[in-house]
């Protein structure tokens, strides 16, 4: 089986990105999703809040919104950053980062943020504002992608 054919393979180019954030509480398990893999971005939103179900989508994006996705990641420098002494997930909620790039793979878990006043209280403030700016970063390009693709209002 040669290396190409391994789903679990990654070659030198191969970019991928997974923002996740989420918390259970009175109305279950809530969360909000960002994938990009081979090509394919994926969004799911997770609202119980008066009964709302989960909504998915998913579109393939070109090139150029691939460039623009590892331009944001790599020009925040999230792969030089620690996430041991970021705030550790908790009944507030979690948020996850995940990169690979090329062969490097790094993953990132810290509680949820509310505000950058959370940001600033932590033990390393300068660290957790790349994740935090990076997050809000990619949230930013895929609610434009999906508003300019589908008829739906994210939060």
């Amino acid at each position: 089986m040669s290396s190409e054919s391994d789903p679990f393979y990654f070659s030198a180019e191969y970019f991928g990105v997974l923002v996740s954030t989420g918390h259970s509480g009175k109305h279950g398990h809530e969360f909000l999703e960002f994938e990009y893999s081979h090509g394919r971005l994926r969004y799911a939103n997770n609202s119980n809040y008066r009964n709302d179900s989960l909504i998915r989508k998913e579109m393939f994006v070109g090139p150029l919104i691939v460039k623009e996705l590892k331009r944001i990641v790599e020009t925040s420098e999230i792969v030089k950053e620690d996430d041991s002494n970021w705030p550790k997930p908790n009944i507030v909620g979690k948020q996850e980062l995940e990169v690979r790039l090329g062969t490097d793979h790094i993953s990132f878990h810290t509680a949820k943020i509310g505000s950058l006043m959370d940001v600033s209280e932590s033990e390393d403030p300068e660290g957790l504002r790349v994740f935090y700016y990076l997050v809000q970063d990619v949230k930013c390009l895929v609610f434009s992608l999906i508003s300019l693709h589908f008829k739906i209002k994210p939060i």
